[in-house]
């Protein structure tokens, strides 16, 4: 029996994602792409679950789309301009990136799609489709330059140039930088530690963050105001209350 190209598996609250294609370092055909898609809309609704996180298995994150079935037809689904495709629009949850090894092309397309990445020493990172004419249709464009600046997001992007972990944190392509083999150790960390916050005013100042995008200010602020008006009503009495009682004082709580 064939092994499934997306592996899921569950830790209390926390689902994560594995692209599990470890003979052609993670790369997505086709079918892949779709049960990836799958997955993120499966932890989306899900209730139970709070962080996502997506890695690679066997030391490589992802290198890109399978271009051996791209060499047999045109028609691939892009994974971001198509509503049906994994990287179309961001979920109701935060996702984590745990990257080691390659994450090339629509590798980096799936770590951009991400909200927190978290790469171990052994991530490289590059767009070397170029050299294959295959264009990005996973969101690269928009939102790789948008995340480091335009002129490092071009430097990447026309000349398909390599860039290793530390290079990475440097232009805050990557938040976090581990030491090799703990990136996933890491990342689930970090998910379960987001997982016990409240979740109403986490998800509502992220999709604040993401709105705010081309909004003036003025406009964006109101919708800021908008995003809050649930957690105000939900939680943050009874998190002030929390506070005023003597939870969190001297920089710890839980």
């Amino acid at each position: 029996m064939s092994q499934p190209k997306i592996k899921i598996t569950k830790d209390g609250p926390v689902t994560t994602i594995i692209l599990n294609r470890p003979e052609v370092r993670n790369a997505l055909d086709q079918e892949g792409s779709d049960q990836l898609a799958q997955a993120f809309h499966t932890f989306d609704q899900d209730n139970s679950q709070r962080i996502a996180i997506v890695t690679g298995a066997d030391g490589a994150f992802c290198s890109g789309a399978d271009l051996k079935e791209a060499a047999d037809r045109v028609d691939y689904k892009a994974w971001a301009g198509h509503p049906e495709g994994p990287l179309h629009a961001p979920l109701s949850k935060p996702v984590i990136a745990a990257i080691s090894g390659h994450a090339c092309a629509g590798g980096i397309g799936i770590a951009l799609y991400c909200d927190i990445r978290i790469a171990d020493t052994t991530a490289n990172f590059g767009i070397f489709s170029r050299r294959w004419g295959v264009p990005m249709s996973d969101g690269t464009t928009v939102r790789l330059p948008r995340l480091i600046g335009k002129g490092p997001a071009l430097d990447m992007l026309l000349t398909g140039k390599s860039v290793n972990a530390e290079e990475a944190l440097a232009m805050g392509l990557v938040t976090r930088l581990v030491p090799a083999g703990t990136v996933l150790e890491a990342a689930r960390e970090l998910a379960l530690k987001m997982a016990d916050f409240p979740q109403i005013a986490m998800c509502s100042d992220r999709r604040s963050m993401y709105g705010q995008e081309g909004r003036p200010e003025s406009e964006a602020v109101a919708f800021e105001t908008e995003c809050a008006e649930e957690a105000k009503q939900n939680e943050a009495q009874s998190g002030a209350a929390r506070f005023a009682s003597g939870e969190g004082r001297h920089g710890t709580f839980k």
